[in-house]
């Protein structure tokens, strides 16, 4: 069901290319989104996990998550809400990005790492965002994901 909605996401933003950009303006765009990504990170890893993402949601942002049909726009905003984020710290590292020709949609992907405050083992997994371009130029996620399970080597982040 993942996989599906990656990759119908995926077909419709490669479809977005009605406007064609400046090759350089879109390797600009995929540093921003990937800075974006990484700040998103870091605001997780310092004011919790709850804070940054009902920072960097697009109000129409949907939440993929294990056991769970999607979470959509304001359900998914209440969700994140309701969540106690302070039994663990989530960050993350952006590997690659990138950017629709039209240079309003991205995404990134990369691994995570959840650090349970009462456990000594680190968990890792893969997570993928899809990004849309704000009207003020700011990158929000419209579709946030991630996978479980590669592992507790911390050589793998």
């Amino acid at each position: 069901m993942v996989r599906c909605c990656f990759f119908l996401v995926l077909t419709v933003m490669m479809g977005c290319t009605a406007k064609k950009t400046n090759p350089i303006n879109l390797v600009n765009e995929k540093i921003a989104v990937l800075k974006t990504d990484k700040s998103f990170s870091d605001m997780s890893e310092e004011k919790g996990m709850k804070a940054a993402f009902m920072e960097y949601i697009d109000s129409n942002g949907i939440l993929l998550r294990p056991g769970h049909l999607p979470i959509v726009e304001a359900d998914a905003i209440d969700y994140l809400l309701r969540q106690e984020d302070n039994s663990y710290t989530l960050n993350w590292q952006p590997q690659n990005a990138f950017v629709a020709a039209s240079a309003d949609m991205a995404y990134t992907y990369g691994v995570y790492v959840l650090r349970p405050n009462q456990i000594d083992t680190l968990l890792y997994g893969t997570y993928v965002n899809i990004w849309k371009k704000q009207g003020d130029g700011r990158w929000k996620f419209v579709l946030a994901t991630g996978n479980e399970g590669i592992g507790t080597d911390s050589t793998q982040f």
